[in-house]
């Protein structure tokens, strides 16, 4: 199994850096970002999920007809749609091209972004409703006879699929740093996703998922790591941009009086709590975490040059990633960029992560 890389698609070039003008949905834009990952060697593209973003399935649709090979890593809430019709608008996609599609669930973390989609459940009950939506579109997905499902949130009676993918499944991913979510996260997921932590700190948070796994009755060796590489051909004209990324980040930020990072996700307020201790300042381990920023600058970035921010993905393939997910802060040139770190990764690692692991380890 070789070293999975996730880029981002967007509709429209905007980034923290990067003040969108003209409609929310630029096609061009769009085809032309997909082609640019698709080059570069990029296996997936997440399609994210906000209360004001772009549907999601439309989205997926479009990169997968203006590219190949890629595939779509396709971020979705549970709560907005019945799980069956769910289940069949990712077993659709999939029929028209196999293989490509993949289910990110994102639950949610913040109570004011659920309620602007008119969900006012709290983070307890949202994750205990993902757990009975993912029962069921497994159901869907797999089940060749009509079958029931009576639970707290959803109830089917005779539910079935003329649509199923091959083998009865999809990929799952599946993010969240709560209690909540490594416990539903262990029951369901295919593939979990972290942000980009310290080094043992994914440690730490690989075993806690491995053992809510086993509590479940089943195993996860699968987990993602989400960076934004920040690099150039040397070092210094890394950080250099690196600085200016964060200059404009600020300004861009400054435009929202009163901006915040008021967000409730504990994988946000984890990465909080590494920058406050100190635990981020590595050379190439670096945040542009700022007040300013709000919670869209809760992101880790690598900074150096293209081997050094390499050697870094690598530590973390090492330490148990097998899913790389890089965003740069120029979405498109990045994407471009970005060649040069899958290259040089996939020259270390190759196609066995597993024996790449015991070479490091020895």
């Amino acid at each position: 199994m070789p070293v999975e890389f996730i880029g981002i698609a967007r509709t429209a070039d905007a980034s923290e850096t990067i003040t969108e003008v003209g409609p929310a949905v630029q096609p061009d834009y769009l085809y032309r970002l997909a082609c640019r990952h698709e080059q570069s060697g990029f296996d997936r593209v997440l399609v994210a999920h906000s209360s004001s973003s772009p549907d999601g399935f439309t989205v997926a649709d479009q990169v997968l007809n203006a590219t190949t090979r890629l595939g779509v890593l396709l971020a979705h809430r549970p709560g907005f749609v019945a799980p069956t019709i769910a289940a069949r608008k990712f077993a659709t996609i999939d029929a028209f091209h196999p293989g490509r599609i993949a289910l990110h669930v994102i639950t949610g973390g913040d109570d004011g972004d659920q309620a602007r989609d008119g969900d006012f459940a709290d983070k307890t009950t949202r994750y205990k409703r993902t757990d009975e939506f993912l029962d069921i579109v497994k159901l869907e997905w797999k089940s060749e006879e009509r079958f029931d499902y009576d639970g707290d949130f959803y109830r089917v009676a005779g539910a079935w699929s003329s649509l199923r993918p091959e083998g009865g499944h999809l990929p799952v991913y599946f993010g969240g740093a709560s209690d909540d979510a490594v416990r539903v996260g262990g029951k369901h997921a295919d593939v979990y996703a972290f942000w980009g932590e310290p080094l043992d700190g994914i440690r730490q948070r690989i075993a806690q998922v491995r053992a809510a796994a086993v509590a479940a009755g089943r195993s996860i060796d699968r987990f993602s790591v989400s960076l934004r590489p920040i690099a150039a051909a040397t070092d210094t004209a890394a950080w250099e941009r690196a600085h200016q990324i964060l200059e404009l980040a600020q300004e861009q930020a400054a435009g929202f009086a009163g901006r915040r990072d008021t967000s409730q996700a504990e994988g946000s307020r984890r990465l909080l709590r590494f920058a406050a201790a100190g635990d981020l300042h590595d050379k190439r381990l670096w945040t542009a975490l700022s007040r300013a920023t709000g919670a869209a600058g809760n992101s880790t970035a690598l900074v150096g040059s293209y081997e050094q921010v390499a050697e870094s993905l690598l530590d973390y393939v090492a330490v148990g990633a097998s899913t790389l997910l890089i965003r740069g802060y120029d979405p498109l040139a990045d994407a471009a960029a970005y060649a040069n770190l899958i290259r040089l990764v996939h020259d270390q690692v190759g196609d066995d992560i597993d024996s790449y692991r015991a070479r490091v380890a020895a």
